[in-house]
């Protein structure tokens, strides 16, 4: 990578991750709520910001906005829980925009089937933890990301694998809520999964976008 590129854009992903590590490690410590919210809010933030700066073109846009809307996501849900739901809502429905335009020309029948499974069972498992339909509604729009990011032409290992993992930690959150107790595992599992998942499709849409321009210039 030149060395231009190293300055303006890698900073962006360190930032992210650093951001990442502090919030995990600051969450439980008095450092106060209003600045943990912001640091907790930056780490997926700067995603956007690297996925504006690194990429062009509307689908460059359409993933920073899916980025920019989990970020205000994870810094709503500690004010409101149906606040932060309604926002990563918004964030899925961007994110399967961007995926439907972006179709895979080869699908294998098992690779449908996997698609199906996560577009029924997301909700269907969201419901079984949290027996709440408002939940179950989110869930549908979580499972259509996913199903939608793992039948898209981007990289399955890095975009359709993030996306499911962002479905599992979103089920050690709901599992909070109904009658299955994980003891502690949610505590310790929810953020990095997320994070990993968020990260994971960001970087690899962007760079997917960024190989695609450069095919066209060729």
């Amino acid at each position: 990578m030149p060395k231009r590129a190293l300055i303006e854009h890698r900073p962006w992903l360190l930032a992210s991750i650093i951001a990442a590590v502090a919030f995990y490690f600051l969450r439980d410590n008095p450092l106060g709520e209003v600045w943990l919210i912001m640091i907790k809010g930056l780490a997926v933030g700067c995603l956007a910001f690297y996925a504006i700066r690194r990429a062009t073109g509307p689908d460059a846009a359409i993933i920073a906005a899916v980025m920019m809307f989990g970020a205000l996501g994870d810094m709503g849900i500690e004010f409101d829980f149906g606040l932060g739901g309604g926002l990563f809502f918004i964030g899925h429905v961007l994110a399967i925009w961007l995926y439907l335009r972006n179709p895979r020309e080869h699908r294998s029948p098992s690779q449908k089937a996997l698609a199906v499974v996560l577009l029924l069972g997301t909700p269907a498992i969201s419901w079984l933890l949290s027996h709440d339909w408002a939940v179950t509604l989110y869930g549908l729009a979580l499972g259509g990301m996913a199903s939608t990011a793992w039948m898209s032409h981007f990289p399955r290992y890095r975009v359709g694998i993030g996306a499911v993992l962002f479905v599992v930690s979103d089920w050690l959150i709901f599992s909070r809520m109904g009658p299955f107790d994980l003891g502690v595992l949610p505590h310790y599992l929810i953020w990095p999964l997320y994070f990993a998942g968020q990260f994971m499709i960001a970087t690899g849409v962007v760079q997917t976008l960024r190989h695609e321009l450069a095919d066209e210039d060729d």
